[in-house]
């Protein structure tokens, strides 16, 4: 982006010497020194002070070096920008994914429908799962993220966004494969009598608080142990390491390989789906109505109460 003598100063105001400079550069010391002196007569000022032991930045060189960094950073800055319209201009979809929210259910679905003819380009962007990225996660959608797929009543518990439904997930039980349980393929009520297990705080989902409530009132023989929302993998790792129950979903069976997850007598289910910003581009916009189509479904918006 840089005129070439500016890259070369650069690169021998952070070495120290030319002979460094040459090495990085795959350059001859010959041809980096004629590249500082062509730039030192261009803008008429002395760079550098020439020593035995290399070269010193003079007070003018410092300034201009300091200079030089913040252009180059904006010159990134404006490159990035530009990126990011003509990605919405060309079609570029980011969709991201974690191991808690994978974007597969969407590049299943997409796989399903792309016959090579859209216009459309998939970019994965990978996010983790501990509250403050995934926040952070949420918080660029229509930004720097254009979509992400995960549980509607958990996760979405914001204004600005929209969900479009995919397939329902089932909720189960994880448990260690040393549990006494782990061998069973299907869990009933009696079978977890007594157990201590993983769930939610009331507030969290609609859906998960029906369920808390069916075990206070049925079966209190079971105790809760409140948890975060949404999960993250130190949940799955305290199920372990303490030997608890926890409640999961079918889709995260493979997620700690040292649980085991099985269903449960019970008719729980949570909505998956593809959250996005209700002011997306209208790249994104378009190929939400071409997955509408695709799968008859509405729109659904959470509002904030």
């Amino acid at each position: 982006m840089l005129h070439p003598q500016i890259d070369t100063f650069l690169i021998v105001a952070e070495e120290g010497t030319f002979s460094k400079a040459s090495e990085k550069m795959f350059l001859s010391k010959v041809s980096i020194m004629k590249q500082i002196d062509a730039l030192e007569n261009r803008i008429e000022i002395k760079l550098f002070d020439r020593t035995n032991h290399g070269v010193i930045l003079t007070s003018a060189g410092q300034s201009f070096y300091q200079d030089i960094i913040k252009l180059r950073k904006n010159a990134q800055n404006a490159i990035n920008r530009a990126k990011e319209i003509a990605g919405k201009e060309t079609g570029i979809i980011r969709v991201g994914t974690s191991v808690l929210r994978s974007c597969k259910p969407l590049m299943d679905l997409w796989t399903e429908i792309d016959n090579g003819t859209y216009p459309f380009q998939i970019e994965i962007v990978p996010f983790n799962d501990n509250p403050s990225e995934l926040n952070k996660a949420f918080d660029s959608l229509g930004k720097e993220i254009d979509m992400i797929v995960g549980s509607i009543g958990t996760e979405i518990q914001m204004v600005n966004h929209l969900f479009l439904p995919l397939k329902t997930f089932h909720c189960c039980i994880a448990l260690s494969r040393k549990h006494p349980l782990s061998k069973k393929g299907r869990l009933t009520w009696a079978d977890i009598s007594g157990e201590t297990m993983l769930l939610v705080k009331r507030g969290s989902t609609p859906i998960l608080d029906a369920m808390r409530t069916e075990i206070e009132t049925e079966h209190p023989d079971i105790y809760l142990i409140d948890i975060q929302n949404p999960y993250d993998v130190t949940v799955f790792n305290e199920c372990e390491r303490m030997g608890y129950i926890m409640e999961t979903l079918d889709v995260w069976e493979e997620v700690h390989p040292s649980l085991v997850t099985l269903p449960m007598e019970w008719n729980y289910e949570i909505p998956c789906g593809i959250m996005y910003s209700n002011k997306a581009s209208s790249a994104v916009r378009a190929f939400i109505e071409i997955l509408k189509r695709h799968i008859g479904y509405q729109v659904l918006t959470q509002i904030q109460e």
